[in-house]
């Protein structure tokens, strides 16, 4: 799969809608096809734990609050998801009140859950050797019991199964619903009409729903530890912020709180020890140690001093200082990693369309095997073998077997009728059948590795990456900034004509000033620490992977690389190149200016190897991937750069818009979705941008451009090239979590299904009662996600 740095050509806009009342991968293959079918919906993604639909569309066809209005109405409430201003405090606000409210809902789900299996087990003890109880053991209290158990606490479930009935979009609430209707119904028959001689199971629809809301109790309370992740994220910002009004005396008014959203760009905000820092900004005044550690994953507290960068939520520790705000509101690091983790969360990864295309006709799938059981033991199978009547009435089975008069004293072997059989086998497939295990696989997964990756300083971009990541063949790295620390310095200056070195980097500080190429900023910085006056370059013109050009006092000043000045038609003697040659082999990177067509002098930089760049393509190495160098700097360079990590395959010279040709060569692209190899592209700079929107898997450093990061699918937000191994292990454990959880939910429908409806009943005498399907129904789901919560223990 090629990505693309940008959106498709028509005018399509993307919008959020949260979605309540889905249970099982078949809602969510229901709302996907609700959204889908609306004239003007492009493309539309949806996720169960999240419970967030992602939808293209065409504004001039369709609007939102119409789709929003659509899902409403076929019983999944809809709204549109707030953006813009909302604060991140807000956002933890609502996380805050939504979680109380649902924790309250499983509370009392969990206490009539309990009461309802205490009042039906306390009926049936006599049959265990215990003491009756006269009215627990009466036929007409359990049918009571079970009345109340379908109008009280089912009540939503059966109504809402119905509706997805009526809307042709039956979900596992159908299936459960069907099925407890029914032994209720069968119930009531035998009661009101004893003559039948059929047996009553009103225990059965009491003791079903009771272990469904246990087990959905249960399964959301997992489902909130899969996703504290990005709710630690939520609650990092504070509040309020302590406003300095007065500039020149920061220690003025220090108790002055105002909410953070009232706070903006440019005033200055006071932080003490042990506080919060509540936005972005730069130390104007004191110096200080912050715990940066919940956005970047790096333990050990940052020093800062004046002029350098803090962020919002991270943890001022060691003395007071004074900051001028730079970012508010969405525009915070911290607020773009949320928006960047919660888009994550909500893409799926390509492993889950077979569960999505199997859950699609999941449930029609399992009512037709629930018809034909029916019919198949009705007609056939209680006449090849009549023994299976012969119902097993062991301990076990009696504490879930009611008759009509409930007496102590029945036997062990009891015989049923071939309807009653039927009918038992049929709600046993009804209720075991478990989409939710399908709709829980990969989401919980991605959103139990997603935020994991974000608690360690690596930022994924979506399941689909995940899968991808596992999959890489080559990992193709750029040179300034990736393998080597982007801090370049500059070694030498050598004039060659009238001009001498200090007027030379004058110049170059003057045209260069306004870039935030690595080149530039070391030249700058240069100039700034030999405390030279600026001169003032106007009409900047600058060319990525080339140079950059600008007049000063009315002549043309030209500065970058060789290719830069030849295509300008500037040349230099021999001996000069030489010289040139001689520095280039040490390393060095060599700047050229020319002024009014004629070459003035060089100056020479020099940038260092990451620490840890030997060390991370070597576990690459060992890992079976291929490492490559892509670079635009000199052959002499890039190969130096290459032989002292240990990269063998290198591309120099290489201008940016050929980066993305040379990452598609290396795919071995047939098309779009055949790429012969996966590869990843790091890079940080924005002549990287083509190149990391054609590669598989676009890898990016927290210090890189704006463009880099938005076009990377995985950001390295502590700036250590290090990281790429995990991320790639994380990626691995992942989707091996994924993997496993989809096994399991088609494995267990797979023989659990064919176990209901009676496979193992003529030879074993094998027969699952409905009450024991309901718990392993439950036992699914919850199996699914504890077996994704594992993930954090992947290292």
């Amino acid at each position: 799969m090629v990505k693309t740095a940008s959106l498709p050509a028509n005018s399509s806009s993307i919008i959020a809608l949260d979605v309540e009342g889905m249970k099982c991968a078949g809602c969510v293959k229901a709302v996907e096809k609700q959204l889908q079918q609306n004239p003007g919906v492009i493309s539309a993604c949806v996720n169960l734990i999240t419970e967030v639909a992602v939808v293209e569309y065409e504004p001039e066809q369709i609007q939102p609050a119409t789709l929003a209005y659509k899902l409403t109405q076929t019983g999944f409430p809809s709204e549109i998801r707030p953006t813009g201003d909302r604060s991140i405090s807000d956002k933890a606000e609502q996380a805050k009140d939504k979680r109380q409210q649902q924790q309250n809902q499983q509370f009392w789900q969990l206490i009539t859950a309990a009461v309802l299996l205490i009042f039906s087990s306390i009926g049936h003890l006599h049959h265990l050797g215990l003491p009756s109880v006269p009215l627990l053991t009466n036929i007409w209290f359990h049918w009571a019991l079970a009345t109340l158990a379908l109008l009280i606490p089912g009540r939503n479930l059966i109504i809402d199964g119905a509706r997805s009935f009526y809307h042709q979009m039956p979900n596992m609430n159908s299936l459960v619903g069907l099925g407890t209707v029914s032994a209720y119904t069968a119930s009531c028959f035998a009661l009101f009409f004893p003559q039948l001689g059929w047996q009553c199971f009103f225990d059965e629809p009491v003791m079903l729903l009771g272990f469904i809301f246990l087990g959905r109790t249960l399964e959301a309370r997992a489902r909130y530890r899969a996703s504290a992740a990005l709710e630690k994220l939520v609650a990092l910002q504070p509040s309020t912020a302590r406003l300095v009004s007065n500039q020149a005396n920061v220690s003025e008014n220090p108790n002055l709180k105002i909410p953070v959203e009232q706070v903006r760009v440019g005033e200055w905000l006071r932080v003490f020890p042990g506080e919060k820092i509540p936005t972005d900004g730069t130390i104007m005044v004191g110096e200080t140690k912050i715990d940066e550690s919940m956005l970047t994953g790096e333990s050990i507290a940052v020093q800062k001093v004046a002029g350098d960068r803090v962020f919002a939520g991270t943890i001022n520790q060691e003395a007071a200082f004074a900051f001028q705000v730079t970012e508010i509101g969405n525009s915070t690091t911290l607020a773009r990693i949320i928006e960047l983790v919660e888009s994550a969360q909500t893409r799926k990864a390509p492993v889950q369309q077979l569960a999505d295309t199997v859950a699609g006709y999941f449930a029609y799938g399992v009512m037709a095997i629930a018809t034909i059981t029916g019919l198949f033991w009705y007609f056939i199978g209680t006449n090849l073998w009549p023994q299976v009547l012969m119902v097993s009435s062991g301990p076990m089975h009696q504490a879930m077997e009611m008759t009509n008069t409930l007496d102590a004293n029945s036997s062990l072997i009891s015989s049923t009728s071939p309807l009653l059989l039927s009918l038992q086998l049929v709600i046993a497939v009804l209720v075991i059948a478990c989409p939710c295990a399908l709709g829980l696989a990969t989401p919980t997964a991605i959103l139990v590795g997603t935020g994991m990756g974000a608690q360690q300083g690596i930022l994924i971009k979506g399941g689909d990456i995940l899968e991808q990541v596992q999959k890489l063949d080559k990992i193709v790295f750029d040179k300034t900034g990736t393998l080597t620390e982007g801090k370049l310095q500059v070694s030498a200056i050598e004039a060659i004509n009238n001009l001498d070195s200090t007027s030379l980097l004058q110049m170059a500080a003057a045209v260069e000033a306004q870039s935030n190429h690595p080149l530039a900023i070391a030249i700058v910085n240069h100039a700034q620490q030999q405390e030279l006056p600026l001169l003032t370059a106007t009409d900047i013109q600058a060319k990525p992977g080339w140079g950059i050009s600008g007049i000063i006092e009315g002549e043309t000043i030209l500065l970058g690389n060789q290719d830069w000045l030849n295509q300008h038609q500037i040349t230099w003697p021999q001996e000069i190149q030489e010289r040139v040659n001689a520095l280039s082999a040490t390393g060095q990177t060599i700047v050229y200016l020319a002024k009014s067509g004629e070459l003035e002098g060089l100056i020479a930089l020099r940038d260092q190897l990451r620490s840890d760049a030997q060390a991370t393509v070597t576990k690459l190495q060992a890992m079976g991937l291929d490492t490559i160098l892509l670079t635009g700097d000199r052959e002499e360079i890039a190969q130096q750069i290459a032989a002292e990590v240990g990269i063998s395959q290198v591309f120099a010279q290489v201008k940016p818009e050929d980066k993305a040709k040379i990452i598609q060569s290396l795919q071995g692209t047939l098309s779009p979705e055949q790429n012969l190899n996966r590869v990843a592209m790091i890079g940080d700079g924005i002549n990287d941008a083509p190149a990391l929107a054609q590669s598989d898997v676009g890898i990016s450093l927290q210090a890189s451009t704006d463009i880099a990061i938005e076009t990377a699918d995985i950001i390295l937000m502590q700036n250590n090239l290090a990281d790429v191994i995990e991320a790639i292990a994380l990626s691995k454990a992942t989707v091996q979590k994924i993997r496993q959880n989809l096994f399991w939910a088609l494995g267990y429908n797979a023989i659990a299904i064919p176990l209901a409806a009676g496979v193992a009943l003529p030879s074993y005498g094998l027969l699952l009662s409905p009450i024991l399907a309901a718990i392993a129904m439950a036992s699914s789901s919850l199996i699914v996600v504890t077996n994704s919560l594992l993930l954090k223990n992947y290292k």
